[in-house]
């Protein structure tokens, strides 16, 4: 076993998104995202910020892609920008866009790190929304032709494939309660939507594997549950929150079964499952994604709240600059429900993991190098790295790790107000600065020496 006990043939790496680093959202041809139109609305943004520059990698992937290699982890999981590809999200492939992917993968693989695609980074072409986004079937089919574009185009190049991140906070934050792009208020009925993002990823794993045997998984947000106080009533809330939060998205893929519980949530409807629907979702998995941040509290809900559930504060327990309570033995005691609750579960990698700090320059200097000190952070790593090594020691099959993320990025609704990167990056000049805790993460990888396998198998 390395240090963290974690097996030799671990993959580490690290994990963004399109829409939050790519910026060039007028270059290239690419078409307007559900978080453009979202953002021209300033007061949907807390900074009132867009994406429409982010971190500049579309012009300076090669300069961040030299510091992914100076990191040393074996893989980089990205997304591919639907927009930038099919800019009314049908039809053709846009020329510009199919070339700068092939520019971006080849930089990674002439560095030697493998790209891990996430299909869909919650960027839906703004014109697919105005028809009807994902509460229209027609979603799906048009996912899939997407689909068929990146397998037919970046298929030799990709080492494994997420179809979906993120389903419940696509659907609850997004969708249900107008929190983040498109902003839609549906409570309940937005499960259309989770449904339907659950079958266009059944559909692009088989898609996929039509003509590649490159692994394919997905990536779901998991969070323990637990009720705010003993009484019978916050129990039974925190098991529907739970089924809520967690089996709405895993149960389906991992036992074509939806969890039964949900129908109590006012709004939800099984009718809009379809004949076959299940079987397609419950498609066997090469590997199952899975984003931990922090475990859930839940009571009764306050008069008038849209739902019988809602979040309460863990006290005494420190938190993010997110207000996300710091908790990592929660990430074993996820993995342990998972393990126990799907006997189907494939081998799981922490598609994401990370904490938003601003250590900036008011920390001062670290050391020759210059690193800005981050000590909350490097805490923070080492803690949660330790949790997953003794969830291995517990039998789980957990092959990887990726941190969110590398750069501070455009954070969705928060805009550059979270600093999740393990580098800095400078408001004004975007001048990217490691943190000490890059350079600690580098000294974890490096002290586990090379992989003897970088998939799943």
């Amino acid at each position: 076993m390395t240090s963290f006990g974690l097996p030799p043939g671990f993959v580490f790496g690290t994990a963004t998104a399109a829409a939050q680093i790519e910026g060039g959202v007028h270059e290239g041809g690419r078409g307007e995202s559900i978080w453009d139109a979202y953002a021209r609305t300033h007061k949907n943004i807390l900074d009132a910020s867009s994406a429409a520059i982010a971190c500049d990698h579309y012009h300076r992937y090669a300069e961040d892609f030299d510091l992914l290699r100076e990191l040393g982890g074996q893989a980089y999981r990205m997304s591919i920008a639907w927009p930038r590809i099919q800019p009314l999200g049908r039809g053709p492939a846009n020329p510009e866009g199919i070339a700068f992917y092939h520019r971006l993968l080849d930089a990674l693989l002439d560095r030697g790190i493998q790209p891990w695609v996430t299909i869909y980074h919650w960027d839906l072409p703004q014109a697919l929304q105005d028809a009807g986004g994902w509460q229209n079937r027609d979603t799906v089919d048009a996912f899939a032709d997407y689909t068929r574009i990146l397998r037919d185009e970046f298929g030799d190049k990709v080492a494994a494939w997420m179809t979906v991140n993120e389903p419940v906070v696509h659907t609850g934050v997004g969708h249900a309660i107008g929190r983040a792009a498109p902003g839609l208020m549906m409570l309940g009925s937005a499960f259309v939507v989770a449904h339907h993002l659950l079958l266009a990823h059944g559909n692009a794993v088989r898609t996929l594997r039509e003509t590649l045997s490159s692994p394919v998984g997905i990536v779901n947000n998991h969070s323990p549950v637990q009720p705010a106080t003993g009484s019978d009533r916050d129990a039974r809330l925190a098991v529907l929150y739970d089924q809520y939060h967690n089996g709405q998205f895993a149960g389906p893929v991992l036992t074509g079964r939806y969890p039964p519980e949900l129908e109590e949530v006012d709004g939800i409807s099984f009718e809009v499952i379809h004949d076959g629907d299940m079987e397609i979702i419950s498609t066997p998995l090469d590997f199952y994604g899975v984003n931990y941040y922090f475990p859930t509290r839940v009571g009764a809900a306050p008069p008038f709240y849209p739902v019988p559930f809602a979040p309460k504060e863990f006290v005494g327990v420190p938190v993010t600059d997110f207000g996300w309570p710091v908790m990592p033995a929660s990430l074993l005691r996820i993995l342990k429900q998972l393990k126990a609750a799907y006997p189907r579960l494939p081998p799981v990698y922490i598609t994401e993991n990370g904490c938003a700090y601003d250590d900036g320059p008011q920390g001062g200097l670290q050391g020759s190098g210059g690193a800005l000190q981050d000590t909350r952070r490097i805490d923070f790593l080492e803690q949660h790295l330790a949790a997953v090594g003794e969830a291995i020691a517990a039998g789980i099959d957990v092959r990887g790790y990726f941190h969110w993320t590398l750069l501070d990025n455009w954070e969705w609704q928060e805009g550059y107000t979270k600093k999740f990167g393990l580098v800095r990056l400078e408001p004004a000049t975007l001048e990217r600065v490691p943190r000490a805790s890059f350079h600690r993460y580098a000294e974890i990888i490096r002290s586990a020496g090379s992989p003897t396998d970088t998939y799943p198998s």
